[in-house]
């Protein structure tokens, strides 16, 4: 008996683009469970998603640029596609109400097209670094940069793999944590890092610091992304990937 067809589903109409946070304990959360509880969250607002077509239909959500398990971020990006027509900032509202705290809904606009992907070519990170000092901060920063190369070690699917953190480095620098109280010490590497293959990690960074300098923290780093994006090399700035569909949506009168 020839197996039968599966029903052919109808394109989205309408797709949006969302930056979220993943803050608190909630940076603890890994892509895998992100993605079961935002589906859950689409669910429970009833927002009317776009299926794919195959035998197994799933709700049509890209996933961008995630953030590594234990990492803060307040520059998280994802696309859905629906199948009727929704206000963004009703699909705004709706998930801000669904998704528990911590998973925070920054924007929501429509997609003006063109992979979103493509747009998030670099990473503005933050690191905390309680027990280390400004000045020894600085020093390892001094010696990385001035090296050609900064080989780090990290384990991977397909076993331990050896790269070079020092080519993906736009921009390093430390400075002190004003945060903290006077009888404490804390530093802040503050880093903007190229997207590539292999894909270089603040963690990566702060292996090769300490591999070049000797520079350990006594407590563990708190990472946090502030922005991912498109990249302004001669500046070593990050810009914002949803420019464009603001602007076209601001043109378009959405």
């Amino acid at each position: 008996m020839a197996r039968q067809q599966p029903e052919q589903q109808a394109p989205p109409v309408l797709k949006l683009r969302i930056r979220y946070a993943k803050r608190g304990r909630l940076r603890f959360t890994s892509h895998r469970d992100f993605s079961r509880a935002f589906e859950r969250a689409l669910f429970r607002a009833a927002i009317p998603m776009a299926y794919s077509s195959g035998f197994n239909p799933h709700p049509r959500i890209s996933y961008a640029g995630a953030a590594s398990t234990g990492s803060a971020s307040e520059a998280e990006y994802l696309e859905i596609g629906l199948a009727q027509m929704v206000t963004p900032a009703e699909v705004h509202q709706l998930l801000d109400e669904s998704l528990p705290p911590g998973l925070d809904i920054i924007e929501v606009v429509p997609s003006a097209g063109g992979a979103l992907a493509d747009r998030l070519e670099a990473s503005h990170w933050q690191i905390k670094l309680p027990g280390v000092s400004v000045e020894e901060l600085n020093t390892a920063i001094s010696a990385f940069l001035a090296a050609d190369e900064v080989p780090v070690e990290r384990m991977t699917k397909r076993g331990m793999r050896r790269f070079d953190s020092r080519a993906a480095v736009v921009r390093l620098s430390g400075f002190a944590d004003v945060a903290t109280s006077s009888d404490q010490t804390c530093a802040i590497l503050d880093m903007v890092l190229r997207h590539g293959s292999p894909s270089v990690r603040p963690d990566d960074i702060l292996a090769g610091l300490r591999e070049i300098a000797g520079l350990n923290a006594e407590v563990a780093p708190v990472q946090q992304r502030l922005a991912q994006g498109p990249l302004d090399p001669e500046a070593g700035t990050v810009g914002d990937p949803l420019s464009p569909d603001r602007d076209a949506a601001a043109t378009n009168g959405r």
